[in-house]
């Protein structure tokens, strides 16, 4: 079928949204991180990030209260056809810093004997000033930001955020108006407007299979057609890239049947990972992002752009040395 095809039966057939589930999306990633680190050449990162994810799902379970958009504000936004929760604009409630606290100290005794204890301790000791710049850096994408904790802050905006829409989809999931909805710019979450990490294939109950675009913010995931790309929505020029692995016998493997891929577009010169659930239903966006940047550093050296971001794992020229050790990791794997 063509993507007007796809669209027509989709819009029939599933949902467009799919909100994050309190007691899965961080569990998941979790797991998902621990039996990704095993041998991998980026082990001691992915097993940080599992640990990050773990304090993340404790603090969601029981979140303080934050201030929530009002109806009016969620009508508002509906007519406009944007985002109700904003990243760069809506006004940071101070129940992120006291949670965002709370998972760091959580988190300290978990790494007990890691360099990475330190940063947690010196994030954690500074004071709401400095969270709070640090965050308003993070989400404009401004200079200035610390790269060595800029992972911490991003995890305390992760869970805040999904606290977010947690909450209005609870309390407001059910009216005639919906609080989430289509906007205008259907690359961005149609929730916070953050860019996605990357997309993910689902398979439903009735065997079908559709991509769906995972907030790199919010956990927020909706919906797009296939063979689309997702930073200008061409349908020329698409193209999927993936890493060969050697299967067990020493032969190499089909690189077609990956299960996380890059879909490229020749019209802009951008991509975005995709992974698919109906090759390994165990995929989870964050986690198989973050453990295939050799597949990131091949595309780019192919003249592509990124459309997405993976919080966790930011790089500038905030701190280069910290950016080149990644990519030499990358490479060696």
């Amino acid at each position: 079928m063509s993507p007007e095809e796809i669209a027509v039966r989709a819009g029939q057939q599933m949902p467009y949204l799919h909100v994050p589930v309190r007691a899965e999306v961080f569990a998941n990633r979790e797991t998902r991180l621990r039996e990704l680190a095993a041998g991998h050449a980026m082990r001691d990162f992915l097993l940080f990030g599992a640990e990050l994810a773990h304090v993340q799902h404790e603090v969601l379970q029981d979140y303080p209260q934050a201030a929530l958009p009002s109806e009016d504000d969620l009508a508002a936004a509906g007519r406009a056809a944007r985002p109700p929760l904003p990243a760069a604009l809506w006004p940071r409630d101070p129940a992120w810093r006291v949670a965002t606290r709370r998972m760091l100290e959580l988190l300290v005794p978990r790494l007990a004997g890691s360099p990475a204890q330190a940063v947690v301790q010196g994030l954690l000791d500074g004071d709401d000033s400095h969270l709070e710049g640090q965050a308003e850096l993070l989400l404009n994408g401004a200079a200035g930001l610390d790269m060595s904790a800029a992972p911490l802050v991003a995890a305390g905006l992760q869970v805040y955020w999904t606290q977010l829409v947690l909450e209005v989809e609870r309390l407001h999931g059910k009216a005639r108006q919906a609080p989430f909805g289509r906007t205008l710019d259907t690359t961005l979450c149609p929730c916070c407007g953050s860019l996605p990490v990357a997309s993910v294939t689902k398979v439903d109950a009735q065997g079908g299979n559709y991509r769906y675009l995972h907030c790199s913010l919010c956990s927020t995931q909706w919906h797009m057609v296939r063979v689309k790309c997702s930073h200008c929505e061409s349908t020329k020029g698409i193209h999927y890239q993936s890493l060969e692995a050697l299967a067990t016998d020493g032969a190499t493997q089909d690189p077609g049947m990956a299960s996380v891929q890059a879909e490229t577009c020749d019209e802009c010169g951008h991509y975005l990972k995709m992974v698919r659930q109906e090759r390994d239903l165990h995929v989870e966006p964050v986690a198989d992002d973050l453990a295939s940047l050799t597949l990131d550093i091949l595309v780019s050296e192919a003249g592509f752009q990124p459309h997405g971001i993976n919080l966790l794992l930011l790089t500038g020229e905030g701190n280069p040395s910290a950016e080149t050790s990644f990519t030499e990791t990358a490479r060696s794997s």
